[in-house]
């Protein structure tokens, strides 16, 4: 693929990865692959802002070569140290031998650990410029979006926001531009992108968003560092960034995830589905052996609430009930409705667990958990009938 035009004078040249499945190690499944973005922007000087992955350093460079001759590239941008993004950087400063590092005060010492030091390097906060000759590049710090020394650089003059790592997806594609894919999946994965990684940070999420709205920053596009760009009313990724981080934004779904060892659990999710649906919400069952954890996670973005059931192994949960709770713990999906269900033989233990983990990620317990010894009577399954009734009802 050739570089790509954002607007006059600033070229997509980053790299496509079709083949990558796993994001942060196993816990995040990219189910279509990502994109390195990086951008070129060409003025009496030449910047590029964010790299790609080290891996893909060529193919970034063929595309930067139709434009210019890489040695002439005055600045290298790193907004965000995180090694999909400055994996590439030790290879730009060694072709672009005049270019200068430009990044937050925190970043330096990131990426002097990352990489060999050694390089000319600009440290710049929130309000910095640089004049490229009659293109302006203004920095703002966004710590915690999502590492601590993360900042967005604003191209004045074209009101383009190329802020790294927020307002991505992971997509891969030879479209470049969000109004040119199916939204359906745009969307998914927008939320599973902000669900499995920026959940945790939501308070900071909110007042950076608060911030840059404050100050009436203008923004006809914005360029993030995976997936596609938002040129047609970019703002309505903003806001849902903003509902998402207040919790505002939720659907008629209730989502029930649970293992089994001997059918008892998974009866019990049943019944428990069919007493949410008889309230009018909408049960996803998702029996977790089958199901990614990535994806419960960001099912539970826009969901009204969610229960977990495990049988009972050792006074336990089922181990593979436990990415799901890890999952609670780390992302803190803070105030989402929730509630625990399973079944035991001679000793509980199972749904007092899962309720420890919801709590611990400062979810809303809003029932004690419903167990059930052996397998559920008939007299039982409709007590958990009740049950899902009386969640779904609760959380409407």
């Amino acid at each position: 693929m050739k570089p790509i035009e954002v607007v006059k004078d600033v070229y997509w040249v980053g790299a496509i990865d079709y083949d990558v499945r796993h994001f942060h190690g196993y816990s995040y499944t990219t189910h279509h692959g990502t994109t390195y973005n990086a951008y070129l922007v060409v003025g009496e000087k030449i910047a590029l802002v964010d790299a790609v992955l080290g891996s893909f350093s060529e193919e970034m460079f063929s595309r930067i070569s139709e434009i210019v001759e890489p040695e002439k590239i005055d600045y290298m941008i790193s907004n965000h140290t995180e090694m999909d993004h400055s994996g590439a950087v030790p290879d730009v400063l060694k072709a672009m031998k005049k270019a200068k590092l430009v990044c937050t005060p925190r970043a330096v010492d990131e990426l002097r650990k990352h990489y060999p030091d050694g390089w000319d390097t600009q440290t710049v906060k929130t309000g910095d410029e640089i004049d490229l000759g009659g293109k302006t590049l203004r920095f703002y710090e966004a710590p915690m979006l999502h590492w601590p020394e993360s900042m967005f650089t604003y191209y004045v003059e074209e009101e383009l926001l190329m802020p790294n790592d927020a307002f991505g997806q992971h997509y891969a594609t030879e479209k470049r531009f969000a109004d040119q894919v199916d939204q359906s999946t745009l969307w998914n994965e927008a939320e599973k992108y902000y669900a499995n990684i920026l959940w945790p940070l939501s308070s900071m999420v909110q007042r950076k968003i608060e911030e840059v709205l404050e100050l009436g920053l203008p923004i006809k596009i914005i360029a993030p560092s995976h997936g596609l760009i938002w040129r047609e009313d970019p703002l309505e990724i903003v806001k849902r960034y903003l509902a998402w981080a207040k919790g505002e934004r939720t659907s008629d779904k209730v989502i029930i995830a649970w293992d089994t060892m001997w059918q008892s659990t998974t009866k019990l999710a049943r019944a428990i589905a069919s007493g949410i649906d008889s309230a009018g919400l909408t049960p996803l069952l998702r029996l977790i052996p089958h199901s990614d954890r990535s994806d419960i996670m960001a099912e539970l973005l826009e969901a009204k609430g969610i229960l977990v059931g495990s049988s009972t192994l050792h006074n336990d949960i089922l181990p593979t009930v436990a990415p799901v709770l890890s999952d609670f713990e780390v992302l803190k999906p803070k105030g989402k409705k929730a509630a625990a269900f399973g079944s035991y033989g001679w000793g509980g233990g199972a749904a007092k667990r899962i309720q420890r983990s919801m709590e611990g990620g400062k979810m809303e317990v809003i029932m004690e958990p419903f167990t059930v010894q052996w397998v559920p009577t008939e007299e039982e399954l409709n007590a958990a009938y009740e049950f899902g009734r009386a969640f779904a009802e609760a959380v409407k």
